[in-house]
């Protein structure tokens, strides 16, 4: 017997029927002999709506009171499947984030996790061999005993952490893909699924770009060592053997269980950038803390940053990206310290992207880089900007060519199907 989350997405979720077929995923587990936790979100854009609603009430809301209204999303959908499963004839019953308690940091709308105490629900796999219907992408802040909610993608976060916390085998993550590709199959049809990656690839992966899994729930994985599986949904119960020792999916675990790494495991896009060139700055200490310091104090992320010196070597011109959802921030934050910063000229650009190759085979590969730097030139793609770790590396071209890069780097490192 083994203890396991199981996790499903709003798409999983998005009506009646598909929370029957939910629970049809979750019998099959229990039927094996399995402890079972699941993690539900809200049905598919049910929080949008939710989101929508406080806003219309005042564009300037209380974020307490906002996260009141988003977390019920989660509280309608843990209830009813909770009650299909009861209709099944298995013990269930549903948990609210404050419930269990799932304890969280004080940021409304964005808090982090700080603690779970899972006893409750293991006592109650042991004593009823009850499921626990947990919703996903909520917690309690201690302090004030306010529900707070995760941000985004934040029910992915809470099933590893309460995989963690009640001591499971594993977690499996449902959504409506298969598992991981080595990039997005819509734009390279000859994408292949991963059967297992590490952690770290899969970490690079998500921060880069593949909308797979919420960045932090890897993060968590990680800490822990829990493995994440990720699956489908949508592939019929009854058709998988819940004995067997990987369904079809992409099973995300520590490198050391990952016989053979490829130097490159896969290739990440993101068209949501935006670029910034601070042009003819004086060249002297602290002339970048002048122009990065009001970013960070607006909580702007800055990600790739060039600089460049001119021959005389008085003046330097600063490159530098930005989410494309803050471009307009960034822009009117560095216009606004212009005299503190003291430059000519500031240059944007909107139409931009980022490829970026990822694989822990790198560390011990010499010139993986410069064989996509040469195949972007064969095919006239111009590179605007470099940034390099020990496991990746990502270039930024023109938006207009990003599927033309992702398809001739995905043939060049060998990732095309057999």
């Amino acid at each position: 017997m083994s203890r396991l989350v199981m996790k499903f997405g709003g798409t999983s979720v998005a009506n009646i029927e598909r929370i029957r077929n939910v629970a049809r995923h979750v019998k099959r587990e229990v039927d094996a002999g399995h402890e079972v936790a699941v993690v539900v979100s809200a049905m598919s854009g049910k929080t949008n709506e939710l989101v929508a609603w406080c806003t219309e009430a005042s564009p300037m809301h209380d974020a307490r009171e906002y996260d009141a209204v988003v977390a019920s999303g989660e509280q309608v959908t843990s209830g009813l499947l909770a009650i299909v499963l009861q209709g099944m004839g298995i013990q269930a019953r549903s948990w609210q984030g404050w419930q269990i308690p799932i304890k969280t940091s004080e940021a409304h709308a964005s808090a982090r996790i700080e603690g779970i105490d899972g006893s409750e629900i293991i006592k109650r796999f042991k004593e009823r061999k009850e499921v626990a219907v947990i919703a996903g992408f909520q917690g309690i802040e201690p302090k004030t005993n306010r529900i707070t909610t995760l941000g985004r993608g934040g029910s992915d976060t809470s099933a590893v952490a309460v995989a963690a916390a009640v001591k499971a085998d594993r977690c499996d993550i449902y959504t409506d893909v298969d598992g991981v590709y080595t990039t997005d199959p819509r734009i390279v049809p000859k994408a292949k699924r991963l059967d297992k990656i590490a952690f770290e690839d899969m970490l690079e992966l998500a921060s880069q770009g593949a909308k797979v899994l919420q960045v932090r729930s890897v993060e968590l994985g990680m800490v822990h060592n829990m493995p994440i599986f990720v699956r489908s949904s949508f592939d019929k119960p009854e058709d998988i053997d819940p004995h067997a020792n990987q369904p079809p999916g992409t099973l995300i675990c520590s490198e050391e269980e990952i016989m053979e790494s490829h130097v490159v495991t896969g290739i990440a896009f993101s068209k949501d950038e935006a670029q910034i060139s601070v042009r003819q700055i004086e060249d002297k200490p602290g002339v970048a803390a002048s122009i990065f310091g009001p970013l960070a104090d607006a909580n702007i992320n800055v990600d790739m940053i060039v600089q460049n010196v001119s021959e005389d070597g008085k003046t330097t011109d600063l490159t530098f990206t930005v989410p494309a959802a803050d471009y307009t921030r960034a822009k009117d934050t560095i216009t606004a310290a212009k005299g503190k910063i003291g430059y000519a000229r500031l240059d944007t650009a909107t139409d931009v992207a980022k490829i970026s190759v990822i694989g822990s085979g790198m560390r011990s590969h010499a010139g993986v880089a410069a064989q996509a730097f040469s195949a972007l030139a064969g095919r006239n793609i111009n590179i605007r900007a470099i940034t390099t770790s020990e496991i990746k590396f990502s270039v930024l071209i023109d938006a207009a060519y990003t599927e033309l890069a992702v398809r001739t780097l995905h043939t060049l490192y060998g990732l095309d199907q057999a």
